[in-house]
C-alpha cells in the first residue's frame, strides 16, 4: 500500500512544535475566501492544524470545527491554543464519509508521499458532502526530496496535481491558483493552491 506520511516529518514537527507554533504567520485572506464560501454554522474537518491559528479563526467566525494533525507535539499546541481537545490522526486514519461542508488542509498535504496523495485526495473526497469545498496548497517543483531541515515534500507540478485528483474522484470544480510564499526554513518558492468542490 502507498505511503500517506512521511515519519521523519512528522517527527520533526514533534521536535519543533513550539517554535512552529511561535512562529509569525501572514494574514490569512485564503482562509476568508475559503469560509465566505461555505454556509454560516458549516461542519468544516481541518487537516494539519497546526498551532491552531485557523482553527481559533473558524471557531470564533461560528463554524462547526474539527481540527486533526498528524504531530502529537503540534496537536498538544492547538490544544492549549483552543482549549479543547485535538485528535492527533494521520491522513490514512480518515475514514469518514459524506460528513464535511469543507476540508481545510492549509500547507499539509504537500508532505503526502508522492505515491499515496491519490489515496489521501480521495479520502478527502469521500469525507466531503456533495458540494463540499476542499483547499489545500502545494510547493511547487518537478517532484520529492527534502528541505534543508530534511521534511519531506511532494513538490508536485500542475500536470501531476490534476492526475491525483482526478484519480481521487469527481469533482465539480477545480482550480489551481500559483503564487509565491515562504515557509518555516525562509526559503521563498512557488506555490500552487488548490480549491476543489467534490461533485
Amino acid at each position: 500500500m502507498a505511503q500517506m506520511h512521511d515519519a521523519d516529518t512528522l517527527a520533526f514537527y514533534d521536535r519543533e512544535a513550539a517554535a512552529y507554533a511561535a512562529r509569525q504567520r501572514g494574514a490569512p485572506v485564503r482562509l476568508q475566501a475559503f469560509l465566505e464560501q461555505l454556509r454560516p454554522r458549516a461542519r468544516i474537518l481541518e487537516l494539519g492544524c497546526g498551532a491552531g491559528q485557523d482553527a481559533e479563526l473558524m471557531t470564533t467566525a461560528g463554524f462547526e470545527v474539527t481540527p486533526t494533525d498528524g504531530s502529537a507535539g503540534l496537536a498538544a499546541e492547538a490544544e492549549a491554543r483552543l482549549g479543547r481537545p485535538v485528535r492527533v490522526m494521520r491522513f490514512e486514519e480518515l475514514d469518514e464519509t459524506a460528513a464535511y461542508d469543507g476540508v481545510w488542509a492549509n500547507a499539509c498535504l504537500l508532505h503526502v508521499p508522492e505515491d499515496g496523495l491519490a489515496a489521501v485526495l480521495a479520502r478527502i473526497h469521500r469525507a466531503l458532502k456533495p458540494g463540499g469545498r476542499f483547499h489545500t496548497g502545494f510547493k511547487a517543483g518537478d517532484g520529492g526530496g527534502r528541505d534543508s531541515l530534511g521534511r519531506y515534500y511532494n513538490f508536485p507540478d500542475e500536470a501531476r496535481l490534476r492526475a491525483a485528483y482526478a484519480a481521487a474522484g469527481d469533482w465539480a470544480a477545480l482550480t489551481i491558483t500559483p503564487g509565491k510564499g515562504g515557509g518555516f526554513d525562509g526559503v521563498m518558492r512557488d506555490w500552487l493552491f488548490v480549491d476543489a468542490v467534490r461533485g
